[in-house]
């Protein structure tokens, strides 16, 4: 989930990453603190807004009513500008890039560095490669000593403890965000000293259920420039696959390869499926209620199966998810579940707890569904 420049610069500022001060700019809006000389940036998930006319500068003599209109005028990538972020100017001598993320291939976090930012920062990598610097890091050592005096020398940065505080609190906010990007594009120096101009930074939203209140926060500001929710800002239900079908008993699986499976018994056994409901990769106790909630609300289901294996996914938190429906849902269709794997025992004790019946063979789960199913 990409996070607005305004979104990422507020993160900066509470981790303590120096930043320009500004305002958000709505349409009709006029500009309330600031004074020029003032840099006008569209607000845009999409990148290339440089190029697109989508900064402009005002160091005053200009009408400042016409340059805001410009900038509500553009339409960057196919995307409307719908609100600005204006900020001091400061006074640039050098632009450097820094950002965190994964190496995928080898599933290993890295730093990214490089002696020039910007706009091209891309074509000047390619140009020469000793522009930029990947340092791979230890996720539980974090970056180390060594690596940020080796960048800051590449970088020709003199104040070492200014640029090592602001990588450690970029890795800060890539473990306490579950980020998968935090970018300064570019790390500014100015005379006084080090400035993030610029911020990226991405979400990973599959982790969207440890971090409610802000994602809550996050879509209330997209409300305020959109007048709505965009698809990018859509909650953890978005991770469940939801298949509708002609039969009548609801299916819940962690997994597509485990349901295809149940699929195939149910069929060996008589049994119609009415929906399939597979939870999306790793998932969370609000997944698996949502699940059921969505399979509940087709009223021709009249039993409903669970499948879960504990891999990446704990069976205790899974559990937990099924008693908090079973105990809110005022329509009791009879469960059948089967879980394995991770945590498995203490998942069980939850759902014995709460006087939930579970099965260890997945072959009598699925035929006590379907014969629930033929009863009703």
């Amino acid at each position: 989930m990409k996070l607005y420049e305004f979104q990422g610069k507020k993160i900066f500022e509470k981790y303590g990453i120096p930043i320009q001060s500004g305002e958000i700019v709505y349409p009709e809006q006029k500009l309330k603190h600031l004074s020029p000389p003032l840099v006008l940036k569209a607000q845009v998930l999409t990148g290339g807004r440089g190029k697109a006319g989508g900064i402009k500068l005002w160091d005053g003599s200009q009408d400042i009513k016409e340059i805001i209109e410009q900038l509500f005028n553009l339409e960057i990538k196919k995307e409307k500008v719908r609100a600005l972020l204006a900020l001091k100017s400061v006074d640039i001598l050098k632009e450097h890039y820094l950002s965190i993320t994964f190496n995928k291939s080898k599933s290993t976090p890295v730093l990214i560095s490089g002696i020039t930012g910007g706009i091209d920062i891309e074509k000047s990598a390619q140009q020469d490669k000793n522009q930029v610097y990947f340092t791979e890091f230890n996720s539980l050592l974090g970056i180390l000593d060594f690596q940020i005096r080796f960048i800051a020398d590449k970088l020709e940065i003199e104040n070492y403890f200014e640029f090592k505080k602001i990588v450690l609190a970029m890795y800060q906010i890539f473990k306490d965000y579950d980020a998968t990007l935090v970018e300064i594009n570019p790390l500014a120096l100015t005379p006084e000293g080090l400035v993030a101009v610029d911020s990226k930074v991405e979400l990973d939203k599959q982790a969207s259920f440890r971090h409610q209140e802000l994602y809550q926060e996050l879509k209330e500001e997209v409300n305020l420039i959109t007048g709505d929710e965009l698809n990018n800002y859509e909650d953890v239900e978005d991770t469940i696959t939801y298949v509708p079908l002609s039969g009548d008993i609801g299916l819940v699986s962690d997994g597509a390869g485990t349901g295809l499976l149940t699929l195939d018994l149910l069929s060996k056994y008589k049994g119609k499926v009415a929906n399939f409901c597979e939870l999306g990769g790793i998932t969370s106790p609000e997944i698996v209620y949502k699940a059921l909630n969505k399979v509940h609300q087709d009223p021709h289901v009249k039993s409903v199966l669970v499948v879960l294996i504990g891999g990446f996914n704990r069976m205790d938190e899974m559990a937990e998810g099924i008693v908090k429906f079973y105990q809110e849902s005022r329509k009791h269709i009879p469960l059948f579940i089967r879980m394995c794997g991770t945590k498995e025992e203490e998942g069980k004790k939850i759902m014995r707890d709460a006087n939930i019946a579970i099965d260890d063979s997945l072959h009598d789960a699925v035929k006590k569904a379907v014969k629930k199913a033929m009863e009703n």
